[in-house]
């Protein structure tokens, strides 16, 4: 997973970064809230950690602001040194998932952390889910599609599949994808993305009439679409 975090104290980056790594995912850090905003317009996350004070922009106006913007919910984190209930109560107000006063105990950040991506979709432990006419066996790595496997899905195609299923209706970038696919700092270029894209979407029918659409957002990445708008993600009977 992609996780973001915006504080302008160095150390607690440090930490922030140490936790999630850690837990097997990759930190995004930004000093401000500028940085961290112009990130958003070309980049997704799959969480963001905001602090309250920030040089530029206070914590609750940025999550207000990530929010507007927001085609899908992205979990959020307000971890800062204020502990008084007034403030905990605005900002949660403002749009935060969970909020924690800043410390060194790690284990509490880690289980914080695991408890927002499990509510974001992102932490499944059922071995089949299912969207409509798709289900995924998720430990043989198999899609079937109306009862029948497509035997015909490479490893890769596999694994772009079932995260554009996870994070249905939500646009992720190229990097994201790129990222969350073949690993931080894999060589692969945006035009072998979407050859491996168009493979998907002609393998399992990601197109208008199958009830699914998966769509190509000009210079940004991929948006895949429930047009029927009443599938939920469900353990495969």
């Amino acid at each position: 997973m992609r996780i973001a975090a915006v504080d302008d104290d160095p150390a607690q980056l440090d930490l922030i970064q140490a936790v999630v790594r850690a837990m097997g995912h990759d930190a995004h850090l930004f000093p401000d809230a500028g940085s961290l905003m112009r990130a958003v317009q070309r980049e997704t996350f799959d969480l963001f950690i905001i602090d309250w004070e920030l040089p530029d922009i206070p914590g609750p106006a940025i999550i207000r602001s990530l929010r507007e913007r927001a085609t899908a919910p992205t979990p959020i984190l307000m971890m800062t040194n204020r502990s008084d209930e007034r403030d905990i109560v605005e900002g949660l107000a403002s749009g935060a998932d969970d909020y924690m006063v800043k410390s060194s105990r790690v284990g509490e950040m880690r289980a914080r952390l695991m408890a927002l991506l499990r509510r974001g979709g992102h932490m499944r432990a059922t071995p089949e889910v299912q969207w409509g006419r798709y289900r995924f066996q998720l430990e043989q790595r198999t899609v079937w599609v109306d009862g029948v496997e497509v035997d015909t899905l490479k490893a890769k195609e596999f694994d772009i599949a079932l995260l554009m299923f996870r994070n249905l209706g939500r646009l992720l970038s190229r990097a994201h994808l790129i990222e969350s696919v073949w690993g931080p700092g894999a060589d692969v270029s945006s035009r072998s993305l979407d050859v491996y894209i168009s493979h998907v979407r002609s393998q399992l029918g990601l197109r208008a009439e199958g009830g699914f659409r998966l769509v190509s957002v000009y210079n940004h990445g991929y948006r895949l679409e429930d047009l029927g708008q009443v599938t939920q993600p469900h353990a495969a009977a």
